[in-house]
């Protein structure tokens, strides 16, 4: 069982959804304040780190980038960008625990992540 925290500031539900929608039981969500979410992956008590806001940085990966470091925070999706299951790919490969993506691009992003995870 793979555990996602999830933490960000918008969408939260909706994230949970979607892990459970797309992630074909391998994934326990729960759903966390930022700080919480982040310490929680820095324990090793969760693997992956998920959270969305307008921005897909900010919002989605402030308390992440301070708890972990920027080297292991990506932003997945943004007003520019659109997630791809090869960059989620590399970022995991990489050793990229916390992943970020826009409030409008939730969805999308997380079929992203959980198709790297699974494919893996």
């Amino acid at each position: 069982m793979i555990n996602i925290a999830i933490g960000g500031q918008l969408n939260k539900n909706e994230i949970k959804e979607c892990l459970e929608k797309f992630g074909k039981d391998k994934f326990s969500a729960h759903i966390f304040t930022d700080m919480d979410a982040a310490m929680k992956v820095k324990i090793g008590s969760y693997d992956y780190y998920l959270g969305a806001c307008q921005s897909g940085a900010g919002g989605a990966l402030a308390m992440a980038y301070a708890l972990l470091g920027r080297d292991k925070c990506a932003t997945i999706a943004n007003a520019l960008t659109q997630p791809s299951e090869e960059k989620v790919a590399q970022l995991l490969a990489s050793g990229t625990k916390a992943f970020g993506f826009t409030n409008d691009r939730a969805e999308n992003a997380v079929k992203a992540f959980v198709a790297a995870l699974l494919n893996a």
